[in-house]
């Protein structure tokens, strides 16, 4: 099958020919129909975030599936699905305790000395985040999937396998948005959005959408934004905190910045709550005002929208079909699978809410 390989951090992917193995007792092999281009695939090609190479990298995508393990009864093939890098093993403690986000099992990967999904001759390529989307078939776990109906399209539905699910999962999940609150969102890419409708349909009376660019801030409205923030414009900390009078209830940061962290902080109102969503590099520290914790102020992170994505998910496609989630508006351009490295760099120009790379499933 055809795979973009990542062999060298900071160089770009090189389409190759790999294979992929068959599927174990309880593995899923899928066909890919469609694959989003998520900044997080961008930070491990940039060296940001390390990872064994060679490895093929996407994480966020649907397909149908093409064959099952033989102690497999989720799913049969021609169904379809949406895959999700947060795959729950169902017996630790996180998992126990409705916490399927944080877990970190060995038991969804193949055990140290079995053959490997993916190889290159006797070269072994390392699956990224136990999906590696960026190809033509995923070989994955069947607890890294949710079924899905099938009048759903699938190159909508790829958005929810993870920029979605991060972040209308950060407002209702993790947050727990009131109706009637406000809410500010720091980065208007595709989770950013994301957030901003969450929001929207979780009922928050203010939505503030910030971004230094102008068209990312205007698709905002689309999304449900109330007011519009330039941050080129001025220290935008300043200027939620004369919007609303002092600050905001609920604050996001979907960019991964230590700046824009501490300002997702600054910004709160007495008792406020920042979740901080983007990828903050490795080794970046983080600096607040002691005193704020006296007003009860609160920053806490987030792990992929702390989803139950096999409830989640399901729920997030109903939401599209009623027209309150908004992929259609998301999709900024679909591209072949030869053309990622040209995706990747959109992303890195900030020219896009999301790309969809597109295979005949």
């Amino acid at each position: 099958m055809k795979a973009a390989v990542l062999r060298e951090v900071g160089k770009p992917l090189v389409i190759e020919d790999i294979q992929v193995a068959k599927p174990a007792a309880r593995e899923v092999l899928i066909r890919t129909a469609a694959a989003g281009v998520c900044h997080s695939d961008l930070h491990f090609v940039e060296g940001s975030y390390k990872h064994q190479l060679p490895t093929v990298l996407g994480h966020e995508s649907a397909g149908i599936v093409e064959a099952v393990g033989s102690d497999v009864r989720y799913v049969a093939p021609g169904d379809h699905v949406i895959t999700c890098l947060s795959a729950f093993c169902g017996d630790c403690s996180y998992c126990l305790t409705g916490r399927m986000s944080l877990c970190q099992s060995p038991d969804v990967q193949r055990a140290p000395g079995d053959p490997p999904r993916l190889s290159k001759g006797d070269e072994v390529v390392n699956q990224f985040v136990n999906l590696s989307s960026y190809a033509e078939q995923m070989l994955v776990h069947e607890h890294a999937l949710v079924k899905v109906r099938k009048d759903m399209p699938l190159d909508r539905a790829a958005l929810i396998g993870c920029g979605v699910t991060t972040g209308v999962g950060a407002v209702h999940n993790t947050a727990g948005v009131e109706p009637g609150s406000s809410v500010a969102v720091i980065g208007c890419g595709g989770v950013g959005l994301a957030c901003v409708n969450g929001a929207a349909i979780a009922g928050a009376g203010r939505i503030i959408a910030i971004d230094t660019v102008p068209g990312k801030l205007e698709l905002a409205k689309t999304f449900g934004a109330t007011d519009l923030v330039n941050a080129a414009d001025g220290d935008p900390v300043a200027q939620v905190r004369e919007l609303t009078g002092g600050g905001v209830d609920y604050s996001f940061e979907a960019i991964g910045l230590k700046l824009t962290t501490e300002q997702s902080f600054r910004m709160l109102a007495r008792g406020g709550t920042a979740t901080v969503i983007g990828m903050i590099p490795v080794g970046t520290m983080v600096e607040i005002h002691g005193v704020d914790f006296l007003s009860e102020k609160k920053l806490q992170g987030c792990a992929m929208g702390s989803n139950r994505f096999r409830v989640d998910m399901p729920r997030y496609i109903e939401f599209y079909l009623q027209g309150k989630l908004h992929l259609d508006e998301m999709v900024s351009q679909r591209l072949p699978l030869e053309q990622v490295n040209d995706a990747l760099a959109a992303l890195k120009q900030g020219e896009v809410a999301r790309t969809v790379l597109t295979f005949d499933a």
